[in-house]
C-alpha cells in the first residue's frame, strides 16, 4: 500500500489554538463550517474575539488539507498545529462525551473559561510567561537533577535549581494519571475540579510561588497562556514564569520514553489518554487502590460529576462513587437518599432540616436523566434563604416564576431558617375592645427567621401573639441576634444537602448570606460556594464591613431610589453592595417593589450573571 493511500485511510486528531484579534467572527465561523464540513471533520471549534481553540478528528489527509487552508489565513501565522495519528472513535459513549460525534462551532467570550466570575484584574494574554520548547524545558529539569548551570538561555531564565518549581495547570483527574516528577524540583498540584478554579488557588497559594522560577505546564499549552499571565500580573516576585510550549503533547513527541513526565497525558478527545513507551501506571482505583489509569468507563463522582478511576473488578452497574475532593468535605455514598424522580423534594434530616427543591429530581446528588442512558448537563444548584417570618415552601411559591425562567440552567433549593417564630395576629379593627381569637393553628404554616431580636426566647415563645402596633418597616434593624446558630445550621445544610454553586438570599436571608460571604475564606471546607445573589439585602447592624472588603462574585438586586421597595431602603441595599469588590459585583435596580423581578430586562441580566458559572 502506497504512503498516500495509507494516509487517506488513517484517522487522526488535530489540536491547535491561536491568540490573536479576530476582526470578523461570523466570517471566520463560516470558513470553519464550510471547510470542516467539506472535509468531514468532527469535533469542537471555539471562536472568541481574541482567538481560536480547535480540536477536530478525521482522515489524516483531510486534516492536512485543513491545516493548509488555515495557514493561508494571515491570522494563523506561527500557529502550532498538533497532528497525531489515532484509532477511529470506537466507543460511542466516549466519542459523544468528547464531542466527536458531530461538528460543533461556537462563538464564545473566552477560549477556555479561566475564572467562574469576573476578575478584578483580568489577565492580559500578551503578558503570558515565556515559552520554553520541550528541549529547553527538559534541560532546565535536567540541570536541576545534576546541579548543572543552564546554558543557552537569556538572563530571564531560571538558573538556580532551589528556586525552580513546577506548576501543573490541569484538573485533578488529569494529574492523577500522569505528571512531571523529579526529586530535585517540587511539583505543585492545585488539585482543582475545573480550570476556572485555578485563579482562586493561585490567590490562596501566592506565597509558594513568590520569588520562584515557575515552570508551568498543561496538556497542549492553551491553559498556561492565561494562567501564566494571571500569575505575572501579581507584580513583584512573580516575574519569572515560564510555560511549556505545546504542552505535554509536544514534550512526549520529543521524548518518547517520557523523560521527566511519568504516566499518561489525559486528552479531551476519544483517545482519552496518550502515554509514552514507559508503561508505568501512576493512577489508582478509587475503591481498592490498585494501579489503574483507564477512564474509558467514564465513571463520575455522584456529587460533582468529576471523572474518577474505578477498576474493572470494582466497577458494577448502578454503583455510586464519591471523588476524593468530595470525600474531604465529608460526602459519602451512604448519605445519598434513594428518591423517586419528578417530585419536589421535602427531605427530613437528623437536624430537622427541611428543604424544598424546584429541580426535576429529588436528590441533589444524582444527575438529571431524560431517558435511559442519557444524562443532561449539570445545572447550577442554588441554596435559597428566605426572608424574616417566612418559610421554605412560601418562598418557593413566591419565586415560582424565577424558578421557571431559570429551569434550564439552575435548580433552586429552599430551606427553613432555624429560628421558629410565634404567630402574630392583628386586633379587631372595628371593635378594638373586643377579644379577637387567633386563627386556627392547623390553617397556618410555621414561620422562621435567620436573625431574631435580642429578647427572643428560643423555644419559649407562645404560639400566638397579638401585634403591638402597625407594621414597622425598620424592624429588620432590631433583629441582630441568632447569627451563630444560623451559621452552624447552614454548615449542616451544606454537609447534608450540598454541594451548592451559589446562595440566593432575600431580605433577611440576603443579610445572612452576605455575612457568610464575609467569612468565606474561614469557612472553606464547611460552606463552599462560588457566587451569591442578594435580593433586597442589607448589612447586619453588628457587622462592620469595609468598602470593597468582601471578595465574592455577587449579584445585587434591589428597588430603585424612588422608594419602590417600602421595606428595605435603597440606601441599605446599596451600602451592602459597596462592601463587595467592584470588579466582581453586579447591580440590578428595579421598580417592582419588595420582590425578585422576573420580567425583561431584569431576568436577562440575572441569566447573564449565572451563565458565567456554567
Amino acid at each position: 500500500m502506497s504512503g498516500e493511500t495509507k494516509k487517506d485511510e488513517e484517522y487522526g486528531v488535530l489540536l491547535y489554538y491561536n491568540y490573536s484579534t479576530i476582526p470578523d467572527l461570523n466570517s471566520l465561523s463560516n470558513f470553519y463550517q464550510s471547510n470542516c464540513s467539506s472535509l468531514n471533520l468532527l469535533g469542537r471549534v471555539r471562536l472568541a474575539p481574541h482567538g481560536v481553540n480547535v480540536t477536530v478528528g478525521g482522515k489524516l489527509s483531510s486534516l492536512e488539507s485543513h491545516i493548509a487552508a488555515v495557514k493561508a489565513l494571515t491570522l494563523f501565522q506561527g500557529t502550532d498545529f498538533k497532528l497525531a495519528t489515532s484509532h477511529y472513535p470506537l466507543d460511542d459513549k466516549v466519542a459523544h462525551e468528547c464531542g466527536f460525534t458531530s461538528l460543533s462551532i461556537r462563538i464564545v467570550k473566552e477560549l477556555v473559561t479561566f475564572s467562574s466570575h469576573p476578575l478584578l484584574n483580568p489577565p492580559d494574554v500578551s503578558n503570558a510567561g515565556r515559552h520554553l520548547s520541550a528541549v529547553e524545558f527538559h534541560s532546565l529539569l535536567q540541570s536541576a537533577v545534576f546541579c548543572l548551570p543552564v546554558q543557552g538561555l537569556n538572563e530571564e531564565s531560571p538558573t538556580e535549581s532551589e528556586k525552580l518549581v513546577l506548576l501543573d495547570a490541569r484538573n485533578l483527574y488529569e494529574t492523577r494519571i500522569g505528571k512531571f516528577h523529579t526529586q530535585s524540583v517540587e511539583t505543585l498540584d492545585p488539585e482543582i475540579r475545573q480550570y476556572s478554579d485555578l485563579p482562586s488557588w493561585i490567590d490562596n497559594n501566592a506565597e509558594k510561588l513568590r520569588g520562584k522560577n515557575v515552570l508551568m505546564y498543561c496538556t497542549g499549552g492553551i491553559r498556561c497562556e492565561m494562567a501564566s499571565a494571571y500569575l505575572r500580573s501579581k507584580g513583584v516576585g512573580f516575574e519569572n514564569v515560564f510555560q511549556l510550549y505545546g504542552g505535554i503533547q509536544r514534550y512526549l513527541e520529543q521524548f518518547p520514553d517520557g523523560g521527566f513526565f511519568k504516566g499518561k497525558n489525559f486528552v479531551f478527545d476519544h483517545r482519552i489518554s496518550v502515554g509514552s513507551s514507559d508503561a508505568d501506571i501512576m493512577g489508582n482505583c478509587l475503591l481498592c487502590g490498585s494501579s489503574f489509569d483507564d477512564y474509558s468507563s467514564r465513571c463520575r463522582c455522584t456529587y460533582c460529576r468529576m471523572l474518577v478511576l474505578v477498576c474493572d473488578n470494582c466497577r458494577k452497574q448502578g454503583d455510586l462513587y464519591v471523588c476524593e475532593l468530595c470525600q474531604k468535605h465529608g460526602k459519602t455514598v451512604g448519605s445519598i437518599p434513594l428518591i423517586e424522580e419528578s417530585k419536589s423534594r421535602v427531605t427530613s434530616l437528623p437536624i430537622e432540616l427541611k428543604s424544598v427543591s424546584t429541580g426535576p429530581l429529588s436528590s441533589p446528588q444524582l444527575p438529571c436523566r431524560h431517558a435511559v442512558g442519557t444524562v443532561c448537563p449539570r445545572k447550577l444548584r442554588i441554596l435559597c434563604l428566605h426572608g424574616f417570618r417566612q418559610n421554605a415552601s412560601g418562598f418557593k411559591g413566591r419565586t415560582a416564576s424565577l424558578a421557571k425562567k431559570l429551569k434550564s440552567i439552575a435548580e433552586l433549593v429552599f430551606v427553613d431558617a432555624p429560628h421558629e417564630l410565634s404567630f402574630i395576629y392583628q386586633p379587631c379593627v372595628t371593635s378594638p375592645s373586643q377579644d379577637c381569637p387567633p386563627p386556627a393553628p392547623e390553617s397556618c404554616k410555621k414561620k422562621f427567621a435567620w436573625l431574631v431580636a435580642p429578647d427572643f426566647l428560643e423555644g419559649l415563645e407562645i404560639d400566638w401573639k397579638m401585634a403591638d402596633g402597625p407594621f414597622d418597616p425598620l424592624q429588620y434593624q432590631q433583629q441582630t441576634d441568632g447569627f451563630n446558630v444560623s451559621l452552624s445550621y447552614l454548615k449542616k445544610v451544606f454537609s447534608q444537602e450540598g454541594p451548592f454553586d451559589g446562595i440566593l438570599g432575600f431580605s433577611q436571608g440576603a443579610a445572612m448570606a452576605a455575612s457568610v460571604c464575609a467569612q468565606r475564606e474561614r469557612l472553606k471546607g464547611e460552606i463552599d460556594f462560588r457566587f451569591v445573589i442578594l435580593c433586597s439585602g442589607f448589612a447586619l447592624q453588628s457587622a462592620k464591613f469595609e468598602h470593597g472588603s468582601i471578595n465574592c462574585p455577587s449579584l445585587h438586586i434591589f428597588g430603585s431610589d424612588l422608594g419602590k421597595d417600602r421595606q428595605i431602603a435603597n440606601l441599605a441595599s446599596r451600602d451592602l453592595a459597596s462592601t463587595f469588590e467592584d470588579g466582581c459585583s453586579v447591580i440590578i435596580e428595579h421598580d417592582c417593589g419588595h420582590i425578585i423581578p422576573t420580567r425583561s430586562p431584569y431576568i436577562d441580566e440575572i441569566k447573564d450573571f449565572l451563565q458565567r458559572f456554567l
